[in-house]
């Protein structure tokens, strides 16, 4: 259909695909069809393989539905995915939970090439919005139905309700069926649907949507112009016209993006002005050669490779345009299932977020504002028919209720929750382990918890190495420190006469000296023939300028200053010399009180070697703080 289409408004092209739809090894296509580009492969897993054999021949591949994020790499320059990447909605996903503020998810996924890329991508995305993956259920590429049951079966034993599903729609569609008997499609049951199934739902049976009722999904985002509702339309008819007894369903994501990626070739051979269209041979030598080995350069594949980067139009899935062999475009959408089909919920783009309507996003792109605001969503239709948004946790699921040694802090800490989570305290009494030969009930407790009679234990346990091999520690919520207290003693001062200059150094008080007699002067200087009290005697301008700057240490003065400059030196300097004066008042009090006492003992060396009686806390884990150092025994007591 798009060859006609295309064709038919470009009837001025000099150039034509011709389209050859077949199953034929990768080799046999390149090496016998000579085929110049190839529109394909379907899936992730046979795309490695066919890259290889096209970058050796320089033949360009355009897939629209192999979404594996490694397959686009400088390794693969004649690659172009008419797609987006496993790893592109992680970040919609991630927004997503943000908004409905749950903290603990569970993914669920089969494994293959598909979660061996995408989910890592998925993690990374929740922990760096503090949102914990709690448990992945991994099932096997093929499993039957006992296994799949099973799996669900233990998730329900489980706190968390939030799953995050990432399977082809085949198998998702059983998943959802026995999810449904076991009775997880009910209130207070979370489920999100990654790109991969979401974006082929307008193509599963609709007998599949009624097990799946209530869920959300990421998809890829299109615009449903004109032209798609035209191609739509026609595209129904052509359907039941060639299969009469099947009702032709919806277009989904990928028809776009190969109806995209054959208007991008067509336009990519007109554009680039291909003109040789062959296969130079390989040399070889061996006749024991394979056909790979064998396989020709196509002559029109670099210019045929470059080409579709360059190419812009406005496509059934969007702008078209490719950065770095991807589409450029990683508009999402959030959908929920109901009834028969599906409501949009709310829109993500990398740069704004979550948004409720795409114009929105573009008054909002100047603005560089990152939103996962839960009023941007739409009202949501959960399983169970409720309108509710669930909690995310049932924590009486394994109907197990903590039991805390406990502390005030915990009650806390359990009120700043979102959500409810049962306890009861118990008072914790010492037994009789073989406690680490510490003799401390501290570690008794950790015991405790370590045995399964406490599930946490609350209080002033101070984090040890040794203890970690038995618990885990949270961060301490207090000061965690080995402090000793210490007589003080009283400093006798030999010279207590002369204490008065020791606030200043005796350079200090040379600089000072010099400085009085200097500022005198430059005064005097300003002021002579300005002031008549300057022409005295030359004795007298001595006395007259070191007088002066001594008394601005009182600030007073009875000298008339004239000039100035002379003012702005003596500002200057009164400036200075307050300075001076509170520094001097401030050490000198430090002299008098605060240095005269200190302590009696400052090194733990000296500690140990005066044998004196060291005391430490009872029960904690001081003691075998003090022997590690190397203090008697015999001198230590509890109190």
């Amino acid at each position: 259909m798009v060859h006609s289409d295309f064709y038919a408004t470009h009837s001025y092209y000099n150039t034509r695909l011709v389209l050859n739809v077949t199953d034929f090894k990768t080799v046999d296509l390149i090496k016998n069809a000579a085929v110049q580009a190839i529109i394909g492969p379907q899936h992730s897993r046979e795309a490695n393989l066919i890259i290889q054999v096209c970058n050796k021949a320089r033949v360009p591949v355009l897939s629209f539905s192999a979404t594996s994020p490694s397959l686009t790499s400088p390794r693969n320059p004649y690659f172009n995915r008419i797609a987006h990447n496993e790893c592109a909605q992680a970040q919609a996903i991630s927004a997503l939970v943000q908004a409905l503020e749950w903290k603990e998810v569970i993914l669920i996924y089969i494994q293959d090439i598909y979660a061996e890329e995408a989910i890592p991508c998925i993690t990374r995305a929740l922990q760096e919005a503090n949102i914990h993956v709690s448990y992945h259920a991994v099932i096997p590429h093929s499993p039957d139905d006992n296994h799949v049951v099973q799996e669900l079966q233990k998730l329900t034993t489980l706190t968390t309700r939030v799953f995050i599903v990432h399977m082809s729609p085949m198998l998702g569609s059983r998943l959802f069926a026995f999810a449904r008997e076991i009775g997880m499609m009910s209130e207070g049951y979370v489920w999100i649907l990654t790109a991969e199934m979401t974006n082929q739902l307008a193509s599963l049976n609709s007998s599949i949507s009624v097990t799946m009722q209530g869920v959300l999904g990421a998809s890829s985002y299109f615009p449903k112009a004109k032209e798609f509702q035209d191609f739509e339309i026609r595209s129904k008819i052509k359907f039941e016209q060639e299969n009469p007894k099947t009702i032709g369903r919806e277009l989904n994501i990928f028809c776009l993006w190969a109806y995209d990626a054959v208007t991008a070739l067509a336009m990519a051979v007109e554009k680039g002005r291909v003109k040789e269209f062959g296969f130079q041979k390989a040399s070889t030598n061996s006749s024991n050669t394979t056909d790979f080995e064998t396989l020709g350069i196509s002559l029109s594949g670099p210019k045929l490779g470059e080409s579709p980067s360059k190419t812009r139009f406005e496509g059934l899935s969007g702008d078209f345009s490719l950065v770095d062999g991807e589409v450029n475009s990683s508009i999402f959408q959030i959908i929920n299932v109901i009834g028969d089909g599906k409501k949009e919920v709310v829109f993500w783009t990398p740069e704004n977020g979550l948004r409720r309507n795409l114009d929105s996003t573009k008054r909002d792109t100047n603005t560089s504002t990152y939103s996962t605001s839960k009023t941007n969503l739409a009202l949501i239709i959960w399983p169970g028919d409720s309108s509710s948004v669930p909690e995310g946790l049932d924590l009486l699921a394994n109907e197990k209720i903590l039991r805390i040694g406990c502390s005030n802090v915990f009650k806390v800490v359990m009120d700043a929750l979102s959500y409810h989570v049962p306890y009861e305290f118990f008072p914790f009494n010492p037994g009789h382990y073989d406690n680490f030969s510490t003799g401390s009930f501290y570690d008794d407790l950790i015991l405790e918890v370590y045995h399964g009679k406490f599930d946490a234990a609350v209080g002033d346990i101070t984090t040890r190495a040794q203890r970690s091999q038995y618990v885990d520690f949270t961060l301490p919520f207090t000061t965690n420190e080995a402090t000793f207290i210490v007589p003080t003693k009283q400093i006798k001062n030999k010279n207590e006469a002369w204490i008065f200059l020791k606030p200043l150094t005796w350079e200090l008080w040379v600089t000072s000296f010099c400085f009085f007699a200097f500022i005198g002067l430059i005064v005097w200087v300003l002021e002579h023939g300005l002031n008549k009290e300057t022409r005295i005697s030359p004795s007298h301008h001595v006395d007259t300028g070191f007088w002066f700057s001594i008394s601005t240490l009182v600030f007073l003065r009875w000298e008339r200053i004239h000039g100035n400059l002379a003012r702005f030196v003596v500002m200057i300097w009164v400036f200075v010399v307050l300075i001076l004066t509170q520094s001097y008042t401030a050490s000198f009090n430090t002299l008098l009180t605060v240095e005269q006492i200190q302590p009696a003992v400052t090194d733990i060396n000296q500690l140990i070697q005066s044998e004196d009686v060291v005391g430490y806390q009872y029960s904690s884990y001081s003691i075998q703080f003090l022997k590690q150092m190397g203090f008697d025994e015999t001198k230590l007591r509890a109190y």
